[in-house]
């Protein structure tokens, strides 16, 4: 639908529908009641005169919120919380009097965003592991497919497909360890009060500290969290969002190292990104196969990097307990980076997922640089035959020189091996050159090293995972 109002396109054309639910009005404001009864059951249970009608009354009305009465009441006070409170008070009458007991508007405001971002983190995971055991099965699959590697983008000793799709892997591995680690550490703000010395609950529990940190407590459990902040001001530590979003970035790191890859061996002709029927690549070029999702992936990623300055910014401009210079920076860069990410994870499944490998233009690419790897070997087996080390290596450079010489200059192919064969001092003949040069003799352990790193590292780490990765919706 086409109108006269900005839509983020991260909303519009990238994020899945999940992400964009978390991150959603209803998502927050329906998290925010579920945070007042939350706060009102652990009160009741601590002996305040709180009744369980009460709580009732307000547990009936968490999801059938009265938009219009909150918005109506926020342009008179102009404060979002305490619209809320009044809207959530005309629909529960019998409760109005005791909804948003002791606590400051950084009680749902705060902890809503931890509780979203948790969830958000979580849904990340999810589609990290899905991409990790794709890249997994394609990494197996092409093993001992010998491939020329690079090193500073020249040729060097080859390699394998598979192996090449293990580094690809394993810098997503070190993310999912980081988003482990991130969403066991995720506490809640709990309800400190307005400058995080709770004392408003110290007047409500008559000057009873342990049971102001044991609503807390009740209070974390029943929002599924293990515990609460130790200490804070009024909001949650401004570096926890820093944090989060730097798991994020890795992330980002991660796609653009593999979709560079992906756009050069596309380039090359070896590998390509997946290309429907009635795809279009070019608008004035009817042949191209532009790696256009690739790019996407790379563009989203570095707009997931710049944006993670946002948090580390607003973190160290903070002012004792709290300023407000973070909220409307915060409102935009969290979501944004979450959407950004998931945009470009699922961008990432869809590519890993169709991946096309043209094996013989590989093959046909090594071919033509095995010549000039297989020099060191070809000296070795003349020095056991008598020939002169010092001798035989200033031969393999003078010849080496000439065949890049045909094939830079004259735009001839490579005839290194016709030049040592016709060369006496190395006692051999082009058969038996020949024979040595088979792509699989020059990938070292290349393939064992995939395997290996499949079973024993990649597949424990994401036996437990799996399957929670069924059904991920994608947005591509």
């Amino acid at each position: 639908m086409f109108d006269d109002v900005y839509q983020s396109p991260l909303s519009a054309r990238y994020a899945g529908k999940e992400m964009k639910y978390l991150f959603s009005n209803n998502k927050k404001f329906t998290t925010w009641r579920k945070l007042w009864v939350a706060l009102a059951e652990s009160e009741m249970e601590l002996g305040l005169n709180i009744t369980k009608e009460q709580i009732d009354e307000l547990k009936s009305h968490i999801d059938d919120i009265n938009y219009d009465v909150a918005i109506k009441r926020e342009k008179e006070v102009r404060h979002d919380v305490m619209s809320h409170v009044y809207a959530y008070g005309v629909q529960c009458p019998n409760a109005k009097k005791i909804i948003h007991l002791g606590a400051t508007s950084c009680y749902v405001g705060d902890n809503t965003d931890i509780i979203i971002e948790t969830e958000a983190l979580k849904l990340i995971k999810k589609k990290l592991v899905k991409l990790i055991k794709i890249l997994s099965d394609f990494s197996l699959k092409y093993a001992d497919l010998p491939t020329l590697a690079y090193t500073h983008f020249q040729a060097a000793q080859p390699t394998t497909v598979g192996k090449r799709a293990t580094l690809w892997i394993y810098d997503l591995l070190l993310d999912l360890e980081e988003i482990n680690h991130r969403i066991s550490n995720m506490r809640l703000l709990g309800c400190k009060g307005t400058t995080g010395t709770a004392a408003s609950f110290k007047e409500l529990f008559m000057g009873d500290m342990e049971k102001a940190k044991e609503l807390e407590m009740k209070i974390a459990k029943k929002m599924g969290f293990s515990g609460v902040q130790p200490v804070s001001g009024q909001t949650y530590s401004r570096k926890v969002d820093g944090l989060v979003l730097n798991v994020l970035s890795g992330i980002a790191q991660s796609a653009t190292k593999f979709t560079n890859d992906l756009r050069i061996l596309q380039h090359l002709k070896e590998i390509e990104e997946p290309f429907e029927k009635n795809q279009i690549g070019s608008s004035a070029m009817a042949y191209k196969r532009n790696p256009m999702r690739s790019e996407r992936i790379a563009s989203l990623a570095r707009y997931v990097l710049a944006d993670t300055l946002n948090p580390a910014i607003t973190a160290s401009a903070q002012w004792f307990e709290r300023t407000l210079d973070d909220s409307a920076n915060k409102r935009i860069s969290i979501p944004e980076a979450f959407l950004a990410t998931d945009g470009l994870l699922n961008t990432y499944i869809n590519v890993a997922d169709g991946l096309v490998v043209y094996d013989k233009v590989i093959l046909s690419h090594l071919q033509k640089e095995l010549p000039f790897m297989a020099t060191e070997n070809i000296m070795m087996d003349a020095v056991k035959k008598g020939g002169d080390r010092q001798q035989l290596h200033e031969a393999i450079r003078v010849h080496s020189m000439a065949a890049a010489a045909k094939i830079k200059i004259e735009g001839k192919e490579n005839d290194l091996i016709d030049r040592i064969a016709n060369d006496p001092v190395f006692k051999t003949t082009k058969e038996e050159i020949l024979k040595t040069l088979k792509p699989q003799n020059f990938t070292g352990f290349a393939k064992e090293q995939t395997i290996e790193f499949i079973n024993n590292v990649v597949n424990p780490t994401i036996k437990n995972e799996e399957e929670f990765t069924e059904n991920i919706e994608l947005n591509v």
